[in-house]
C-alpha cells in the first residue's frame, strides 16, 4: 500500500491530474534546490572555506530521498500547498479574467 494515498493527498478538492502536476512541480523545485546547495558546497570546498563534506552541507531530505518522495511527503505535511481551481470549478482557464480584460 502506498502511503499517503491519493484520497489523503487530494482530500476531495483536486483530481489526480492536478495532484500529479503539483507533485512534479514540487519535485522540480526540490531538485533545483539540491543542485544549488551542492554547487555552493562544492564552491566552498574548492575555495577551502570549510573542511566539511559535501553531504553534510546539503539538507538531509534533499540528499537522501528521491525528489518525488520528498514532494509527496511535503504535500502531505502541508509544506507545499496546491492552489488554483478545484474539481467543483466550472471554468479551467489558466488566465485570470481580470488580466484578460486589460
Amino acid at each position: 500500500m502506498i502511503t499517503p494515498s491519493i484520497a489523503e493527498l487530494t482530500q476531495g478538492k483536486f483530481n489526480r491530474y492536478t495532484l500529479v502536476i503539483a507533485t512534479a512541480k514540487c519535485a522540480k523545485m526540490i531538485t533545483d534546490e539540491y543542485v544549488m546547495q551542492r554547487e555552493v558546497a562544492e564552491r566552498r570546498i574548492a575555495n577551502k572555506e570549510t573542511d566539511k563534506s559535501i553531504a553534510s552541507m546539503i539538507r538531509k531530505e534533499y540528499r537522501d530521498d528521491k525528489a518525488v518522495k520528498t514532494a509527496v511527503n511535503g504535500l502531505n505535511n502541508k509544506d507545499f500547498v496546491i492552489t488554483g481551481l478545484t474539481d467543483g470549478d466550472e471554468e479551467a482557464s489558466p488566465i485570470d479574467q481580470s488580466d484578460a480584460e486589460e
